[in-house]
């Protein structure tokens, strides 16, 4: 991130607070790109405005925020700080889930914003990088898997020891430009038509 103040979409369904917490936010050199007063097409409102993070205080919020954050973080991972009265552990628990990087079990007042927003954009970082490593393994894993099938086949098929297979499936993705996961694929492929 730059030095630049972290643009902002304010979700309030109370307007004289929204006011007041948007002119607070300014003051203190924020920039608010969009206020609403709803989660209804929030992925839409993400989408058009490119928050750095969303502010939600909501009143009595319920299900249908908790499932439009869901699809938010799904389809367009944003941090996400919401403000709320509830402190209902089960809540705060599906919050989180559905993509809430910071929780707060009070009101919002431009006092608790700036920490608040610190608080979600690390831990949405956080999160982000764990997701990454997590596909990152499970692609890798996917991958072995897929390379120790074609070894296998190659075992079996040609009677090649395990050392031989690995060396064969070498050979065939150097002089084929190629990786091994590739090849792998092609020969675990060219077995199942043999059949």
């Amino acid at each position: 991130m730059t030095n630049r103040s972290p643009g902002i979409m304010l979700v309030d369904d109370h307007p004289e607070r929204a006011h007041l917490v948007c002119e607070r936010l300014r003051a203190a050199g924020y920039t608010i790109l969009a206020q609403i007063n709803s989660a209804e097409g929030l992925l839409f409102q993400v989408e058009k405005y490119r928050p750095d993070i969303v502010l939600i205080d909501i009143e009595s919020p319920d299900r249908d925020i908790l499932e439009s954050l869901a699809i938010v973080n799904r389809e367009a991972p944003t941090p996400v700080a919401m403000f709320s009265s509830s402190g209902n552990a089960d809540f705060i628990s599906r919050a989180v889930d559905s993509g809430v990087s910071a929780y707060m079990a009070e009101g919002i007042t431009p006092e608790r914003v700036a920490p608040a927003i610190k608080i979600a954009m690390a831990q949405f970082k956080n999160f982000q990088q764990l997701r990454q490593t997590l596909e990152r393994t499970k692609q890798q894993l996917s991958e072995r898997k897929t390379i120790e099938r074609a070894k296998g086949l190659l075992m079996a098929k040609k009677n090649l020891s395990e050392d031989d297979a690995h060396k064969t499936l070498r050979n065939l993705a150097m002089n084929g430009n190629s990786t091994i996961h590739s090849v792998a694929e092609k020969i675990i492929h060219y077995f199942q038509i043999e059949h």
